[in-house]
């Protein structure tokens, strides 16, 4: 025998399967990450076909067997058709649920990690704050998330806590000062430099409450600088690349 249990999630995948399902994949505030099955999902009359589209957050009602879920209901309480109807927008949408896919915790609780995303997906769909910007946070909240946060407080070599200039060591996570940095042997490809507000950005995004997470503002350059060093270290911290991503980017260079 199965169990029914009602929770909200986001639709962070969907592929369709036959004639007329759907199989999802779900960040859920109370399983973490789940694969669902949604019969009849793309009927134009089905009662669950609206809420299981990519970007809908919904109240689910699920189904689980013994080796998979089903939704019964599925009730949409946000479409982000701003996200959906932009091509860059949605490529970054896209990325965002590839990480979560990625690093959100399966069959367990997940409400930081499901409001993370929902946060960022409103920002994004309201265009009051930049993209990079709300990235970049996305990135070091999430990596903060999955205990992946570097350690930011101070020069990992001297202990200074400020300086004008730091350099982030992509692997370890730690930053020097640039005196200390002078004489570490890590290589160029393995560093990233942050200027102080850069180094601001960054300590905010991974020990600033989460109410105030994206509430901050960089000079063009500064945010460019922070939001590079933020990807560089994601990327080098998961050893891995991200299909969206790329896919982002490419946007990026052809708009």
């Amino acid at each position: 025998m199965g169990t029914q249990s009602v929770t909200d999630g986001l639709v962070i995948r969907d592929f369709n399967v036959g004639e007329a399902d759907r199989f999802l994949t779900l960040l859920t505030r109370k399983f973490g990450v789940i694969r669902a099955n949604a019969r009849g999902a793309r009927r134009m009359k089905s009662g669950v076909s609206t809420g299981t589209q990519l970007l809908c957050h919904a109240d689910f009602t699920l189904f689980k067997g013994r080796e998979k879920y089903s939704i019964d209901e599925a009730t949409p309480l946000t479409l982000f058709m701003g996200v959906r109807s932009d091509l860059e927008k949605l490529a970054l949408a896209q990325y965002f649920c590839e990480l979560e896919d990625f690093l959100a915790p399966k069959e367990e609780e997940a409400s930081l990690f499901l409001r993370l995303i929902l946060n960022a997906l409103a920002l994004l769909e309201a265009g009051k704050r930049p993209a990079l910007q709300i990235k970049a946070a996305f990135e070091m909240r999430l990596l903060s998330l999955s205990g992946y946060m570097p350690d930011l407080v101070a020069c990992s070599d001297c202990g200074i806590y400020e300086a004008d200039e730091v350099t982030l060591l992509l692997q370890s996570g730690v930053f020097l000062c640039a005196g200390c940095a002078i004489r570490d042997q890590t290589p160029p490809n393995a560093r990233a430099q942050l200027s102080r507000g850069a180094l601001a950005a960054m300590r905010h995004t991974v020990y600033a409450d989460f109410s105030r997470l994206f509430s901050f503002s960089l000079p063009e350059h500064t945010l460019t600088q922070f939001a590079t060093a933020s990807e560089r270290y994601l990327l080098a911290t998961l050893e891995r690349s991200f299909n969206t991503l790329e896919f982002y980017h490419s946007l990026s260079t052809i708009c």
